[in-house]
């Protein structure tokens, strides 16, 4: 499916992408040689091709999430540089 150099340059334009009249005789080219092979995937029969969101198998690789225990509060504001109660102290940013 050959593009011409007008269809080129509305999709450079869309891209904003600067080209000139020899890239755009290049591009015109190599993007009529994507459409042709996208053409061609389509004359595929897929009928029997089971749908997919991912071409290989995935598999979660994360652990079961379980409760466990928590830190305390002394555990947790133990590096604190300061601390309030059971809180850590910042300073104030909100007048």
């Amino acid at each position: 499916m050959p593009l011409s150099k007008d269809e080129v340059a509305r999709v450079a334009l869309l891209a904003r992408l600067e080209l000139t009249d020899e890239m755009a005789e290049k591009m015109a080219g190599q993007l009529g040689g994507v459409l042709d092979y996208i053409a061609k995937l389509g004359e595929l029969d897929t009928d029997s091709v089971e749908p997919m969101s991912h071409p290989g198998s995935l598999t979660n690789v994360f652990r079961e999430d379980e409760p466990g225990t928590s830190l305390g509060p002394d555990a947790a504001l133990g590096n604190a540089p300061e601390r309030h109660e059971d809180f850590f102290r910042v300073p104030r940013v909100i007048d």
